[in-house]
């Protein structure tokens, strides 16, 4: 989750149905700094970032994310999810995508990794 937020269920469901999808799963826990989030992609090779939180309050962090993400240089898409996040959020900070719930949260890796 982002930097500020502890929750972890939703992003547990995610990381499992990712896993289930066939996806390798980098989990850097609660809590994550945006530079920790690019850092961590780079290191692994990493073409995606899924973000979550469940606090409207650190939901500015994702923009961090997803900006921080762009200056890399690097080839790293964006999506976000949790409860108080949607699509126009996500259209607003500029992430390249926006999952409702886990198992959407597969069809949009799947996408946005093939384009």
């Amino acid at each position: 989750t982002v930097k500020g937020d502890l929750h972890d269920i939703g992003k547990n469901l995610v990381a499992m149905m990712l896993q289930g999808g066939g996806y390798e799963v980098i989990d850097l826990g609660t809590d994550v700094p945006a530079e920790k989030f690019v850092a961590a992609a780079k290191e692994k090779g990493a073409s995606l970032i899924g973000m979550s939180a469940l606090l409207t309050t650190t939901m500015p962090y994702m923009s961090q994310v997803v900006q921080a993400a762009k200056a890399s240089g690097a080839k790293i898409k964006t999506m976000i999810g949790g409860a108080p996040v949607t699509q126009q959020y996500a259209n607003e900070i500029g992430a390249d995508g926006y999952a409702a719930d886990a198992a959407s949260a597969v069809e949009l890796a799947r996408s946005l990794c093939a384009a």
